[in-house]
């Protein structure tokens, strides 16, 4: 098997040749190819190249092609910075208040020249990989995400408090999710092999189950059928714990849930098996990052032995890999996965 037919087998639930693994290792490839994040987000040949050497120089299975959290954003009027090495960043809301979501006017976000950087990188990686290495389109923030950027962070959590202000977060959020699967349509179009959202807001660390079904689900799950539309496999991402809403992301029918390290790998195992395919799940910081490589192979054949006898399955980090990860630890963490397939 190559890598794409690997992750392809994991997401039907078919056993592959060995465990396949997939980095959201953007900041990492960046670094390690030499280029700033500024020449990284504004070069879609620097974007490739990126990922190219590091599918060349680790060996992996699906390359996760993200540049940062607040492109699509940005598209949409957030005020956004541009540090020289590090992600661009949020800076302040396009909105000043929920009220004004009723007079958005729709945002044409192919036209935006940092949304057509991360499509040109995926045609080019396409025509670099053709059909050997899959490449995970991400489509940036879900519409959860999107919108507290929007309003702001503290000003769009005080809204939801307020019931009379339901309307017009919805009339918000649609805004937003309209967006959201332009950006997937656009990222079929240039040739992804899969697509992804980021919904980090939306977890139970800031917000309750019951707001994440109000609010957040309804609107992942219309992403998901966009994708499926598009004949394409859906992956849902929310950083921190996200146990207690397990059950609630995989009604939105995404294909595979991309789950941070401070979920419980077994119930999620629990939840998922023979529904979803679970990616993941190694902590980025505290082992990939600072650990050594004794360590991180220990939590890799960890979180392996979790999920023995269960096809859906793919190895990463639970989130974006730091730039600074020394390559002996993403060796030791890749290696402790291939030399024997557990799922006999």
């Amino acid at each position: 098997m190559n890598g794409c037919e690997r992750i392809r087998a994991a997401l039907r639930g078919e056993p592959p040749d060995r465990v396949p693994v997939m980095l959201h290792n953007f900041m990492m490839a960046a670094r390690e190819a030499g280029f700033t994040q500024r020449r990284f987000r504004e070069d879609p040949a620097a974007v490739a190249a990126s990922f190219i050497r590091a599918v060349e120089t680790y060996g992996y299975d699906g390359v996760l092609v993200d540049v940062d959290t607040v492109t699509l954003a940005e598209a949409l009027g957030v005020a956004v910075d541009h540090p020289e090495d590090q992600p661009a960043r949020w800076t302040g809301p396009a909105i000043a208040s929920l009220a004004e979501a009723r007079d958005l006017a729709p945002v044409d976000i192919g036209a935006h020249p940092r949304v057509q950087v991360w499509l040109e990188a995926v045609r080019q990686l396409k025509a670099r990989f053709r059909d050997q290495v899959l490449v995970r389109g991400n489509c940036d923030q879900a519409p959860f995400s999107l919108a507290s950027m929007m309003r702001g962070p503290v000003e769009w959590m005080m809204d939801l408090v307020d019931e009379r202000n339901r309307d017009d977060a919805h009339i918000l959020l649609n805004y937003c999710a309209d967006a959201g699967t332009s950006f997937i349509r656009l990222m079929a179009a240039a040739g992804a092999d899969m697509v992804s959202n980021g919904d980090s807001p939306a977890g139970p660390d800031l917000v309750s189950p019951a707001f994440y079904r109000a609010f957040a689900q309804p609107y992942e799950r219309r992403l998901a059928e966009e994708a499926h539309a598009l004949g394409l496999p859906y992956v849902l991402h929310i950083c921190g714990d996200t146990t207690l809403i397990l059950e609630d992301m995989l009604e939105t029918g995404a294909d595979a849930l991309e789950l941070d390290y401070k979920t419980d790998a077994v119930a999620a195992r629990e939840a998922m098996t023979g529904r979803a395919t679970f990616i993941g799940n190694i902590d980025p910081s505290g082992v990939l990052a600072l650990g050594t490589p004794e360590l991180v192979e220990r939590r890799t054949r960890e979180l392996l032995e979790i999920f023995a006898g269960v096809p859906r399955f793919i190895l990463n980090a639970g989130c974006a890999i730091p730039a600074e990860t020394p390559q002996a630890n993403l060796r030791a963490m890749i290696g402790a996965s291939s030399p024997l397939h557990r799922r006999t």
